[in-house]
């Protein structure tokens, strides 16, 4: 704070995520004047980009972003006045189009940027402020090649010396490799334990972050989250029909950078005891855009439904036919083996002693009844006449 002067940068609808690359930014510079101050001009910075350092005097720089924005100008030799009191100075910026790392702080180094507020005044050093711009890189998880399962399987036979047992089978799968912050990933996965030990299954996710300067390059790997399953003991298996494990907050996948890149992967692995533990990893991309579900219903369809139907395409027609008149698939002397109309009723009390299939016979090549107009069988009712009531007026 200069005196007098108190300047703040405040952003119209804050994204907790960050901005992506071609949104646009607004807000506004405010200043909280105690007394009246003349001012030369009011600039706005947006700026950032990755910084990577292995050693205390071993780093390297990649610029991202640098838009300088106008908010205030002066006529050249002249001030704008500002009495005391409060002044809000609207901004509106938009990002450039091309990629823009994911904002990150990492144990070698870190992605961030800036919002730098520059006051310029007559005859007085510039008042300078400056704020977090947080900013997020676009990535769909709804991508082909992120909707694609992911499966890994590993084996190990374990002992001492020349005491060997069966071997611990391992084999783990996904359905899917992008996944956003807050998901449950289902885990699928089949352990066999075929030695003579009681071993744990387990599952991780991790964070693996690369930091490359100068050709040499660092990683740190950390775990964020775990799940663990029952014991099996020797000769037992077991199954993970979807057993799940969310994704706690992290930074999306960064990929985009030269110097710094962060991965994610799900480790499903078998503890055993008195030896190196038995692991698959598979590799996840955390991403910024949620999974809609539209290919992952589909795709469950299909998967229970394989049955090859390219013969339909050889016995339907393209223009459907007509369905064929009665008359010309049932011959006359088929017609006469129908019942006549006036049958006699012990007849059909007679007929209901036949077996089934003889009756069913008799009525297979029956015509469908004729229309007509006229009720061949009217009944001896007398007519009912309609009449309206009556309604009386009150």
């Amino acid at each position: 704070m200069v005196r007098g002067v108190l300047m703040s940068i405040v952003l119209d609808n804050e994204r907790t995520n960050g901005y992506a690359a071609g949104e646009s930014v607004s807000g506004e510079v405010i200043l909280e004047l105690s007394e009246d101050i003349q001012v030369l001009g009011l600039h706005l910075r947006a700026h950032g980009g990755a910084f990577a350092a292995l050693t205390v005097n071993r780093g390297e720089w990649v610029e991202c972003l640098n838009e300088k924005i106008t908010i205030l100008a002066a006529s050249t030799g002249e001030s704008n006045r500002f009495t005391a009191g409060n002044h809000k100075l609207p901004f509106n910026f938009q990002l450039p189009n091309g990629p823009l790392v994911t904002s990150f702080n990492g144990k070698y180094g870190s992605v961030q940027y800036r919002l730098t507020s520059v006051l310029e005044r007559p005859l007085l050093p510039a008042y300078i402020v400056h704020r977090e711009l947080r900013v997020s890189s676009r990535i769909d998880v709804n991508s082909p090649s992120l909707l694609t399962p992911v499966q890994q399987s590993k084996e190990k036979t374990v002992g001492c010396w020349l005491c060997t047992s069966g071997p611990i089978s391992l084999s783990a799968r996904i359905g899917r490799k992008g996944y956003c912050n807050g998901e449950a990933i289902p885990i699928y996965a089949e352990i066999e334990n075929g030695s003579s030990r009681l071993v744990v299954p387990k599952a991780a996710i991790f964070q693996i972050q690369s930091f490359i300067v100068h050709g040499k390059m660092k990683t740190h790997r950390q775990m964020l989250a775990r799940v663990r399953g029952n014991h099996i003991a020797s000769g037992s298996t077991e199954t993970w029909n979807g057993k799940t494990l969310k994704i706690p907050p992290v930074t999306p996948t960064i990929t985009d950078c030269h110097i710094i890149r962060v991965d994610y992967v799900l480790a499903v692995y078998i503890h055993i005891p008195g030896a190196k533990k038995l692991k698959v990893e598979l590799p996840l991309v955390i991403g910024t855009v949620p999974f809609n579900g539209f290919w992952y219903r589909n795709s469950s369809a299909t998967s229970q439904f394989t049955v090859d139907m390219s013969w339909l395409a050889l016995t339907l027609p393209e223009q459907p036919e007509a369905p064929p008149n009665y008359a010309d698939i049932v011959s006359e002397e088929e017609l006469s083996w129908g019942a006549p109309i006036g049958t006699d009723q012990s007849d059909l009390v007679e007929g209901l002693h036949l077996p089934p299939f003889t009756v069913i016979q008799e009525f297979r090549f029956q015509p469908p009844p004729l229309y007509s107009e006229i009720d061949p069988h009217p009944a001896n009712h007398p007519t009912v006449q309609r009449t309206t009531p009556l309604i009386q007026e009150g």
